[in-house]
Parts: C-alpha cells; structure tokens; sequence
C-alpha cells in the first residue's frame, strides 16, 4: 500500500437515450477514445449533485442523478486511487451553466449501446455491464479493479 497515494472519489454518469449513451470525446497522442461524463467529488458535495455539477459544465446538458449502476476502481497506474461511482441519469435538458470542459476534451457524443463492447470506451470493464443493464440482463454493480495499461475488454 501507497501511503502517499490519496483515493479520489469520482461521480459518472449514464445518461441513455434512444439506444445511445452519452460520453465524453478525448485526444491524445494515441487519438480519440471516450469516457463517461463526470469528474470529483467536492468536499461536502454529495455525489448525486457532483455528477449533476460535473455533467453540466463537460456537456452543457442537465441531468438528474438516479440510482447508483456501478462502482470500478483503478487503483494502480494512475496518480489517485480512482473509485467511479456510475448513477443512472435522466436527461432533463440544456443548461446554462458555463461549460468546463476536462483537458483533452473534443466534444461528447452519443455512443451506441448495440456495439460498444468494440468502442474506446474506458474504463473498458464497464461496457459489456452497461449494455446488459440496457438490454435489462443481470450485471454486478461492483465490476472490480481496472488499471491504465490494462488488456482492453472486448468480449
């Protein structure tokens, strides 16, 4: 155990609509890949209006968080300890809220759920539990440990 490494407590949304989920474009240096909408947790900021806060400023959409769907964890290879907390969110409408977009952000997009087992989505363990929720199959809420540089789930 890392005593200088801190856990950073993440709010994730799930915002579905007509077969397509919401997400996060990215560039590197290695191209484009997606990420759910969402980011930190606030001190005394619960996590349903953290995920609401942080959706807003990334995509300029309204949500209103739900139920939590699923909790993954990085806990190597990154400077935190990452613990995402995924709630369901229902999208409510356009914001006014000033956008603040997370670096390396190029838009968002609509996924589509039906192949996205096959999309740069990341953490990449949360793609085949986000479709069997969506095609309304049984799936663990706690989907475990991902990594950075770990293998890609595409199954």
């Amino acid at each position: 155990m890392e005593a200088n490494r801190t856990v950073r407590v993440s709010a994730k949304a799930l915002v579905i609509r007509n077969g397509k989920m919401l997400a996060i474009r990215l560039r590197d240096q290695d191209g484009d890949f997606y990420i759910m909408p969402g980011g930190g947790q606030a001190a005394g900021e619960l996590l349903p209006a953290a995920v609401e806060r942080e959706v807003a400023e990334e995509t300029g959409l309204a949500v209103k968080a739900q139920d939590v769907a699923f909790v993954i964890e990085g806990a190597e290879g990154e400077i935190h300890h990452r613990v995402d907390i995924v709630f369901r969110c229902e999208l409510v409408g356009e914001t006014d809220t000033n956008r603040h977009p997370d670096h390396n952000q190029i838009g968002y997009e609509w996924l589509d759920i039906a192949t996205l087992n096959r999309t740069p989505l990341y953490p990449s363990r949360l793609r085949r539990p986000i479709m069997n929720l969506y095609e309304g199959k049984k799936t663990a809420v706690y989907l475990g440990n991902e990594n950075m540089g770990d293998p890609e789930i595409t199954d």
